[in-house]
């Protein structure tokens, strides 16, 4: 289990990916109970020193405006469909000056959402992929603003706001 770094959407995006996973859970399959978040970050811990150099590099940045039109899948989570942001300079810089603000500071960092491995998404399904791209292909894209960035640590299932 994990501390992760995640950007809230905007209410409006979150809303519309809620949408996608009602319509995937009328049809009976399992999605994420948690809000729709994009995860930057994630450590077995992020301590209070990485937490206030993460704050105060992200007060300094503009964060983006995210893309999420692409239905797909990311290593490792076989069974997960996920809806993708376009990946675009603005994104990697942020991305890039999360793991600035953390690198030594964290205790075992996870290896796929470092720069060069990163995939940007949103958890939509947790089993039949396929199925659950059959439904919902093609999907209208969602257009996301960033409302703010937590710490969530998803053994207790607690988040610790950073940012607003």
């Amino acid at each position: 289990m994990a501390q992760i770094v995640r950007f809230r959407l905007d209410m409006a995006a979150e809303e519309r990916v809620v949408e996608l996973r009602d319509r995937l859970r009328a049809e009976g399959l399992r999605v994420p109970h948690e809000i729709p978040t994009l995860t930057f970050a994630a450590a077995a811990q992020i301590p209070a020193v990485a937490r206030v150099e993460l704050t105060e590099a992200l007060r300094g940045l503009s964060l983006p405006s995210l893309w999420l039109p692409t239905l797909g899948s990311v290593a490792g989570h076989d069974d997960d469909l996920v809806l993708s942001a376009i990946v675009d300079t603005e994104l990697l810089a942020v991305h890039s000056a999360v793991h600035d603000a953390l690198a030594g500071k964290v205790r075992s960092p996870f290896g796929s959402y470092l720069p060069g491995a990163w995939l940007p998404h949103v958890v939509l399904a947790h089993e039949r992929p396929a199925d659950a791209f059959a439904i919902l292909h093609p999907v209208r894209p969602v257009r996301a603003g960033i409302e703010g960035v937590e710490i969530a640590d998803t053994r207790d299932g607690s988040s610790e706001p950073l940012f607003a």
